[in-house]
């Protein structure tokens, strides 16, 4: 292969998340006009902020090698708490604190069963997430709450022209590039992931660093919940049911690999946008919310099947590079 053509292989394959997103837009501009509109691109950011800071959780614990199942239960639970909190003390302040407190303590609970009692967490987190779902009906009775007033700010409100929601996602967004470029834990979950015995060798905490992927994936679920609830304008103890698969689709779409030890923040993003514009296009287009599922399910089936090829890819160019420089050793 030329030099010429490996670059431009080494490009499209660094950048190909992006250069999907980019025909994604392109196509959604040209199927609908209105999609292009101030009002519809901004409400497309409104409404995928959650899943997004939901995604950039799921993405540190799946670049560890790990997953989280109760996210969407978890949001519930802190975010019907959260209203509760504001409703009796009618601080802002109090309830966002207690709901990023609720998030963090189930996560922590996630962290001693996959770290101390070595239970898979994808059985640990589908654990919680029936108890965190129980916790938020029992709490509520099963009911939803309602009269949220001033707490709507969260989801609803604005900062000049741009709102709340996607503030938040701008802020989680650039916090979560900074922790995975540039702190030393960033660095250690890749390791992790990549090859977990590798790690330890290399003394690196492992431990510790899991405790600390669910405390932050526990901060998210806090925030997420805040935002969920006040969008809705109610506090829903059924509400976001099967929002860890909207985490999970943007991180995979974004080239996060399911095997650990591969994934970026803004291909996460990327991700999340891909899917926001996709479920756009197909609701301007009048496509069923049954079909919508279906495409939704393809997509994730498409990207792990991609992961798969690529890893295999990989591997049989290190066997081959390994064998080479076995033939080279015998001469």
């Amino acid at each position: 292969m030329s030099k010429g053509k490996f670059k431009n292989s080494k490009f499209v394959e660094k950048y190909s998340i992006f250069i999907v997103l980019l025909a994604m837009f392109i196509l959604c501009a040209v199927m609908n006009e209105n999609f292009l509109s101030v009002n519809n691109l901004t409400n497309v950011a409104r409404q995928l902020s959650v899943g997004t800071i939901i995604a950039y959780g799921e993405m540190l614990l799946v670049i560890a090698g790990l997953i989280d199942l109760s996210v969407g239960s978890v949001l519930a639970l802190s975010g019907v708490l959260s209203i509760a909190c504001y409703q009796s003390t009618g601080s802002l302040v109090l309830a966002l604190v207690l709901a990023v407190v609720i998030g963090v303590l189930c996560n922590l609970v996630n962290a001693v069963l996959v770290t101390h009692f070595d239970v898979p967490a994808f059985i640990a987190t589908l654990a919680m997430q029936t108890m965190a779902r129980g916790a938020a009906l029992l709490y509520t009775k099963g009911q939803n709450l309602l009269q949220l007033k001033d707490f709507t700010i969260f989801g609803q409100g604005s900062v000049g022209p741009i709102p709340m929601p996607i503030i938040f996602m701008v802020v989680i967004t650039i916090i979560t590039w900074y922790i995975m470029n540039h702190t030393r834990y960033g660095r250690s979950l890749y390791a992790i992931g990549g090859n977990e015995g590798a790690a330890i060798a290399s003394g690196i905490n492992v431990k510790k660093n899991k405790y600390i992927t669910y405390i932050i994936n526990g901060v998210f679920a806090g925030i997420a919940g805040v935002l969920f609830m006040s969008r809705v304008n109610a506090g829903l103890p059924n509400g976001a049911v099967g929002y860890e698969m909207e985490g999970l689709t943007a991180t995979i779409v974004g080239g996060t690999s399911f095997s650990g030890g591969v994934g970026t923040t803004m291909g996460t993003l990327a991700g999340a946008f891909i899917i926001g514009f996709l479920n756009n296009i197909m609701n301007l287009t009048g496509v069923d919310s049954y079909v919508q599922q279906i495409v939704k399910g393809a997509i994730i089936a498409f990207a792990v099947v991609l992961d798969i090829r690529s890893k295999n890819k990989k591997t049989r160019k290190v066997i081959l590079v390994a064998d080479d420089t076995k033939k080279e050793e015998a001469k």
